[in-house]
C-alpha cells in the first residue's frame, strides 16, 4: 500500500518513472478519479444551480454521487455546485488535453483554484501541475421543459457532451443490505437530493425525455452529442407495469422512432436473457452494457448479493455471451468497477493479486471477443465499501490495470469499444476512467 508518509506528488511521480509507457496524464487522471479533487469557492464561481444561468457546465450527478462526502458536507461545493467534468492540459508534466470527472474530495491533495493570473490551475501539495478548463454551459441547458424542468435534469449530458446520460429510473429494486450492491450510492444519491430539495425525477416520462432530447438536438448545432446511455436502477419486478428490457426499450423506440439514426443508443441493464436482450436490439439499442462489476467469484458474491440472488454469477456471464449473439460481440461492453478488488476487508491484499484476478476477467470475455470497460471507483461515503476504504484503491492498481487491459486488447487483436468516443491521450473523452487515454489513438 502507499504510504502516507511520502507526498503525493513522491507517490504519482515514482509511477510514472516505474510505469513510462502509462501516459502521464492517465496517472494524474486516475489519482483524481480515486481521491477526488477539491475546489477553492473562488473556482465555482459561475456553475450555479440548474438554471442555465452561470457560465459553466454544472455537475449534474447523473446516476451516482460520485463525491466523497455528502452534500450537506460539501458546504460551498454543494450549493454552488462545480463543474461536471474539468479538462487538464500543460503544467511541469506537459499533460495533452485530459477530460476528468469530477469528485469532489475536500481533503485532497489535488485543488482546484485561481493562480496569482486569475488562471485556474490544479494543484498538488501546493504546486500548480495543470492548467484548468472548465466546460461552457450548453446551449441547450439554458432552455426548460414546457413543464419547467431543465434539459440538466432530465437529459444531463458527460464526457464533453458526447453522451446524453438517461437515467430514468433514479432508484434501484435490489434494495436494503441484503441485495444492494456495496459500492453503489443509487439510492442514497437519490434520497439525499430529494432531501435538499433538488429536483431529481424518480422515473422520468418518456415524453419528458423526448422533449429534451429535441432541445438538445435543435441547439447542438456543432453535433457534439454523438450517443445516449438509457439507464437505472435494476427492475426486479417492474416499473409502470413493465419488466427490465420492456421499460428501458421503450425508451429507445421512441428515441429511435423522433430521432432515426441520430444518436448511438446504448443500454445499460442487467444481463437478461437472450429473449430479453432481443427486444432491447428490435427497440432500436445498438450497444449492451451487462456489466459484471467484479471478476472474482467470491467478491462478486460479497458485493452484488442482489445480482447474485436473482441471476448469480455463471448465469450472468453466460448471458453476457449469449448476447453477442444479437448485438455482435463488439457491440456488448460489460462494465467492472475498478478497484474495489483491493476493498477491505474482504478484498485482495496485495496488487499482483488483484491484478491476476481482473486479468483473468478481461481473458474470459476478450477471448470471446467482448471488450469491457471499466470505471475507476469512487469510495463513496455511504456505501459499506466506501466507509471501510475512504482511500480507496492504491494508484498503483489502477496504473497497473491500464497496462493489463492495453496488453490483454493487443494479446487477442481486438481495438478500444465503439461508443465511447476518440482513443489516445490527448483525444480521449471519456471521463471516469483512463482506459480511453491509455490506448492508441
Amino acid at each position: 500500500m502507499e504510504s502516507q508518509a511520502r507526498s503525493r506528488t513522491a507517490v504519482v511521480e515514482d509511477l510514472m518513472e516505474r510505469f513510462p509507457d502509462v501516459p502521464r496524464e492517465a496517472v494524474i487522471k486516475e489519482d483524481l478519479l480515486r481521491g477526488g479533487m477539491a475546489f477553492d469557492e473562488s473556482a465555482l464561481s459561475g456553475s450555479t444551480g440548474a438554471d442555465g444561468g452561470g457560465e459553466v457546465k454544472p455537475k449534474s450527478y447523473f446516476i451516482f454521487s460520485f463525491d466523497h462526502r455528502t452534500l450537506p458536507e460539501l458546504g460551498a461545493a454543494a450549493l454552488n455546485r462545480p463543474p461536471e467534468e474539468i479538462v487538464l492540459t500543460g503544467g511541469p508534466y506537459g499533460l495533452r488535453r485530459t477530460v476528468v470527472s469530477v469528485r469532489v474530495n475536500p481533503d485532497s491533495p489535488y485543488r482546484v483554484r485561481a493562480g496569482e493570473d486569475g488562471a485556474l490551475g490544479l494543484y498538488l501539495d501546493g504546486a500548480r501541475i495543470a492548467d484548468v478548463g472548465l466546460p461552457p454551459m450548453p446551449d441547450y441547458y439554458r432552455h426548460t421543459l414546457a413543464n419547467g424542468k431543465s434539459v440538466m435534469e432530465v437529459a444531463p449530458t458527460i464526457q464533453w457532451g458526447y453522451l446524453i446520460y438517461l437515467t430514468v429510473f433514479r432508484v434501484c429494486q435490489y434494495f436494503g443490505a441484503k441485495e444492494e450492491c456495496q459500492y453503489c450510492d443509487i439510492n442514497h444519491n437519490w434520497r439525499q437530493h430529494k432531501a435538499a430539495g433538488r429536483p431529481y425525477t424518480g422515473v422520468k416520462p418518456v415524453e419528458e425525455v423526448l422533449e429534451a432530447l429535441e432541445l438538445i438536438d435543435r441547439h447542438d448545432t456543432a453535433r457534439a452529442s454523438q450517443a445516449y446511455t438509457l439507464t437505472g436502477g435494476a427492475i426486479t419486478s417492474q416499473v409502470g407495469g413493465r419488466d427490465e428490457a420492456d421499460f428501458y426499450g421503450q425508451y429507445a423506440k421512441a428515441i429511435e422512432e423522433r430521432f432515426p439514426g441520430r444518436w448511438i443508443g446504448k443500454v445499460v441493464a442487467q444481463a437478461l436473457p437472450r429473449e430479453d436482450v432481443q427486444r432491447f436490439h428490435d427497440y432500436g439499442v445498438r450497444i449492451y452494457h451487462p456489466n459484471f462489476e467484479v471478476w472474482d467469484k467470491r467478491l462478486f458474491e460479497l458485493y452484488c448479493p442482489g445480482k447474485e440472488r436473482y441471476v448469480g454469477r455463471d448465469e450472468w456471464h453466460r448471458r453476457i455471451l449469449d448476447s453477442t449473439e444479437v448485438f455482435g460481440p463488439e457491440n456488448v461492453i460489460p462494465n467492472f468497477v475498478a478497484g474495489v478488488e483491493m476493498a477491505e476487508p474482504f478484498g485482495f491484499t496485495t496488487v499482483d493479486e488483484a491484478i491476476a484476478s481482473t486479468r483473468e476477467g478481461l481473458r474470459f470475455f476478450m477471448s470471446h471477443g467482448v471488450v469491457p470497460r471499466f470505471t475507476t471507483w469512487c469510495p463513496e461515503p455511504t456505501t459499506p465499501l466506501g466507509k471501510a476504504n475512504p482511500q480507496g484503491a492504491p494508484l498503483e492498481y489502477h496504473i497497473r490495470l491500464l497496462r493489463t487491459y492495453r496488453a490483454t486488447l493487443e494479446e487477442f487483436g481486438l481495438s478500444s469499444p465503439p461508443g465511447y468516443g476518440p482513443a489516445g491521450p490527448g483525444k480521449a473523452v471519456f471521463s471516469v476512467s483512463s482506459f480511453m487515454d491509455s490506448l492508441p489513438g
